[in-house]
């Protein structure tokens, strides 16, 4: 089989960006966490990059990408990646080797997972995390992935998520606010960065990863692809002057870093399903939208007394519900044959469709996570000791730390 070196050479590429966002997160959640949980929460995100490769590897490829057509999940045919040789090309672009695909899906399921961690930071146990971080997987992750892009339910209905807003960001979302509801406050709620510089990072890796992400996400070398990079790129920056902007005048007085770096990561999961969907102006207004909404849902989280420790239902899960939301409003097929209209070019039912497929994903992460540390809890304690959360993770669990405290 003849393969096209340079759409292989870019998924490669695009792989290989998508990998490094796990680490940006973990420098990102690791700058905002206190100086004592700063390794509790990083080891989570690194230890994803290892459970879920096996996992991958094991059975998630095949349960997502293998048989099932128009069902909730696959099969195991693919198991251990069986019957996929050097000359088997993935079936949605035959110009690209099969495991290279297989590849790309895996940093998706290795982050997504990550992403509800910031959530609960240090009040979790890691022996209750590494049980968690499997069984969202099967129970949650999978289904979606196969529902949306392994041809199942959703996809036959009609609905559209170009790199990853529902399957990726409402259900980690909605999954990270169950978590907070389950789990309760933190002992000691102050929540002051340990290190702006180490966000800063983290938020450039996620930044510069999230090329991959939703460019990739064409699995091609075309106009699309381009098209899905411009717009993450624009509907970043859009959010986070938003962000900043708002903070500025409304809350702090002040402009904050924190505020802008909070605002880019919004708006880069806003995009993520409308990417290669809409034209560049709504890309732009998807930014708006996103840095001004995803700053009033972290607001609304603080008043309500929500302990989200790092802002993951106010940035990924409502920017995840509304980038899939806006997608169909603002969708068109005049910019990309393969999507559809959405409202604005006369398509109420597309937009329908979307806000169905939303709200029932956050329903499910939402329900079925709450359930699932209910069952965790029950195999072996969910959230650390007190003695443990007074001293943080670091040390309590870790026996680490993440400075020597002699040398600052």
């Amino acid at each position: 089989m003849h393969f096209d070196s340079g759409i292989t050479g870019f998924m490669l590429l695009a792989t290989s960006l998508v990998m490094l966002m796990t680490p940006g997160l973990a420098f990102f959640y690791g700058g905002l966490a206190n100086k004592r949980n700063i390794l509790g929460i990083m080891i989570q995100s690194f230890v994803s990059m290892g459970i879920t490769t096996i996992l991958w590897f094991i059975a998630g490829y095949s349960l997502c990408f293998s048989g099932g057509e128009g069902a909730v999940i696959g099969d195991l045919h693919k198991a251990f990646m069986n019957g996929v040789t050097l000359n088997t090309p993935f079936p949605g672009n035959t110009k690209l080797p099969e495991f290279v695909f297989m590849a790309y899906q895996m940093m998706f399921a290795i982050i997504t997972p990550a992403l509800i961690t910031g959530a609960f930071v240090g009040r979790v146990t890691f022996k209750a995390y590494l049980i968690f971080l499997v069984l969202w997987q099967l129970l949650v992750y999978y289904p979606f992935v196969h529902m949306i892009w392994g041809g199942g339910l959703l996809a036959q209905w009609g609905v559209l998520d170009f790199a990853g807003g529902i399957v990726v960001h409402a259900s980690a979302g909605f999954a990270a606010l169950a978590s907070v509801i389950y789990l309760g406050k933190r002992r000691n709620t102050e929540n002051k960065p340990n290190s702006i510089p180490l966000i800063a990072l983290g938020t450039g890796l996620l930044w510069f990863g999230w090329y991959g992400f939703n460019a990739g996400s064409a699995l091609d070398v075309n106009a699309i692809t381009g098209l899905a990079f411009i717009n993450t790129d624009v509907a970043a920056s859009f959010a986070a002057v938003t962000w900043l902007v708002i903070e500025w005048s409304r809350g702090a007085k002040q402009p904050k870093f924190v505020g802008l770096l909070t605002g880019a990561v919004a708006g880069l999961a806003t995009i993520t399903p409308a990417a290669g969907y809409v034209s560049l102006p709504f890309a732009a207004l998807i930014g708006i939208l996103s840095g001004g909404m995803c700053y009033l849902a972290v607001d609304f989280k603080n008043k309500r007394g929500w302990d989200d420790a790092l802002d993951v239902w106010g940035v990924h899960g409502i920017g995840g519900v509304l980038g899939t939301i806006c997608l169909g409003i603002f969708a068109s097929k005049v910019v990309n044959p393969a999507g559809a209209d959405g409202l604005i070019t006369g398509s109420s039912h597309f937009l329908v469709k979307q806000v169905i497929a939303t709200l029932g994903a956050a329903a499910y992460a939402f329900i079925f996570t709450y359930v699932m540390l209910i069952v965790i809890n029950a195999i072996t304690k969910v959230r650390v000791a007190e003695h443990i959360e007074d001293k943080g993770l670091d040390s309590g669990i870790h026996g680490e730390a993440a400075y020597d405290e002699g040398v600052l």
